[in-house]
């Protein structure tokens, strides 16, 4: 059952707004969800990307945290093979020092661009291999824990110590990052919205059925990053939906870009590429409030978790905001009637 609704920011290009527009735009939105309710507001990286152009979330979670005061920030998530995991944990406590109990640490394993992009981030082509022995020295120094006798990490601290500590989430939309999460007692997020849901159901099983409770989570926990969209009418949101699915169909050609007005989005569009998108829109999680709700809701009883955070894109920042204001009291009301 559907519990909790969080956000994902992924800073998406938009046609005919420049880039200084859709980061500032994001601030505006988390501020905006925390108003509605929203549990938690995570942003993402990608590099080199021409359509998603949120390159550093540590950054925008900084400028966010001083303009918010209960919703959880984090990142979905810092591509962990790029970095030094001493310098992530230095990053994250100084996140958690600016807002104190409420930062999300999500990390993947992927590039988040192209291999090129990732081998200049990091040269080491082995990188991606080091995955779950990060994820162990985050653990320890986020929790200012001891590394063993002969680690050359011994004795070594990252600042700036704190009170509270953020919590490390395991991305993936596949069963290796379900299998790590577990392996590890850390709580689980499945990229959905990537595969469009395929995988989901056997990644998250895989989880629950192999988690070990561990010292920083007893019980599993997990969630799904989800795309959709709703407005005051089902036809409104699949009007919207047409720059989110023209850029689906584009990307399906290898082109990249900015999401195209609704208006233009269907144009210069062959039969097969028109059947494709009404294929989308009988699939996608868009409609009206009560329709969307209805279907989050289902999705959540179907992979036994509680809690979605949702991605909507939009070409008008002002559908994003309207969809999430709609998804919250929908979500709002449901719970009243449940009550």
């Amino acid at each position: 059952m559907l519990k909790r609704i969080s956000v994902l920011e992924q800073s998406a290009s938009v046609m005919g707004q420049s880039a200084q527009q859709t980061i500032t735009q994001a601030t505006k939105l988390a501020v905006h969800c925390e108003s509605l309710g929203y549990e938690r507001f995570w942003v993402s990286e990608h590099h080199s990307h021409p359509s998603i152009i949120g390159t550093a979330p540590e950054i925008l979670m900084a400028h966010i945290a001083g303009k918010t005061q209960r919703i959880r920030l984090g990142s979905a998530g810092v591509m962990l093979p790029h970095y030094s995991s001493l310098k992530v944990a230095e990053q994250f406590r100084v996140l958690d020092s600016l807002a104190p109990g409420r930062i999300d640490l999500g990390v993947g394993r992927a590039p988040g661009s192209d291999q090129r992009t990732a081998m200049l981030l990091n040269p080491d082509p082995q990188s991606a291999a080091r995955f779950p022995t990060q994820i162990q020295e985050l653990q320890l120094w986020l929790n200012d824990e001891e590394f063993p006798a002969g680690h050359p990490a011994r004795g070594v601290h990252a600042y700036p110590a704190g009170s509270t500590v953020p919590e490390i989430w395991v991305l993936g939309s596949s069963d290796y990052g379900a299998q790590v999460a577990a392996h590890f007692g850390l709580p689980y997020v499945f990229a959905h919205f990537i595969t469009d849901g395929v995988g989901a159901k056997e990644a998250l099983d895989l989880y629950f059925e192999n988690f070990k409770p561990s010292k920083y989570l007893v019980k599993p926990k997990a969630i799904i990053c989800a795309w959709s969209l709703t407005a005051d009418t089902e036809e409104n949101a699949i009007y919207a939906f047409r720059s989110r699915a023209r850029w689906k169909l584009d990307r399906n050609k290898g082109l990249l870009g900015a999401m195209q007005d609704p208006k233009f989005a269907l144009d210069n569009l062959s039969s097969q590429e028109l059947n494709a998108f009404d294929r989308m829109c009988e699939k996608a999680l868009i409609g009206n409030p009560a329709q969307v709700i209805n279907k989050l809701n289902n999705l959540c009883d179907d992979l036994n978790i509680e809690e979605v955070a949702v991605i909507t894109w939009a070409h008008d920042f002002q559908t994003r905001l309207d969809s999430y204001q709609y998804l919250a009291l929908a979500h709002q009301s449901r719970e009243q009637k449940a009550a």
